[in-house]
């Protein structure tokens, strides 16, 4: 008899709870999954190749670069002082992350695309913020060059992750008309 009364419990939440849900079931669930395949590919690399180790994916173009980077972004902040980098680097992900959340909350439903990109940079964050908790810096390993002539600094997924986020948060900023007064 009970199974008759039983409510769909989405139907009695107003539409403004549903759709808060919505945001933060993406955000969940791209945080993880970007967080899980970041820590993956490290966790392969940081057991697999030694310090400094490079093999070759694509001739003059890509290699497998095991790196430690102690500062931000290109080694940004690698040669502050050690008590700097930890204070910064430790505090900034979860701050962004909390800024996240707040975007998220007053971001419409309907603005998958940004809800998206929000999200992906939450997993790069997080990715990050692990490497700083374990170790102290963060492993990189993709390593880009042209004719090892022309090199860009290496890279992880979680970098990645963000790097993508940004870049369609700035495009879709591009591309939005301003609202008339």
């Amino acid at each position: 008899m009970s199974s008759l009364h039983v409510v769909n419990n989405q139907k009695s939440q107003p539409q403004s709870q549903r759709r808060l849900g919505y945001k933060y079931m993406v955000l969940i669930v791209m945080t993880l999954a970007i967080t899980a395949f970041d820590q993956y590919t490290k966790m392969i690399v940081h057991s697999t190749f030694d310090l400094g180790e490079s093999v070759n994916v694509i001739n003059d173009f890509f290699n497998l670069t095991y790196v430690r980077n102690t500062g931000a972004a290109f080694g940004i902040f690698g040669q502050s002082h050690p008590l700097f980098r930890q204070i910064f680097f430790l505090s900034i992900p979860p701050i962004a992350v909390f800024i996240i959340v707040i975007f998220l909350y007053n971001l419409p439903s309907t603005e998958k695309l940004e809800i998206f990109a929000l999200s992906i940079i939450s997993g790069g964050a997080v990715g990050n913020y692990i490497d700083r908790i374990r170790y102290g810096y963060v492993i990189d390993f993709l390593d880009f060059h042209i004719n090892n002539k022309y090199s860009w600094p290496a890279f992880n997924v979680a970098d990645s992750a963000i790097v993508i986020g940004v870049a369609i948060l700035a495009l879709l900023m591009f591309r939005k008309k301003p609202e008339p007064e």
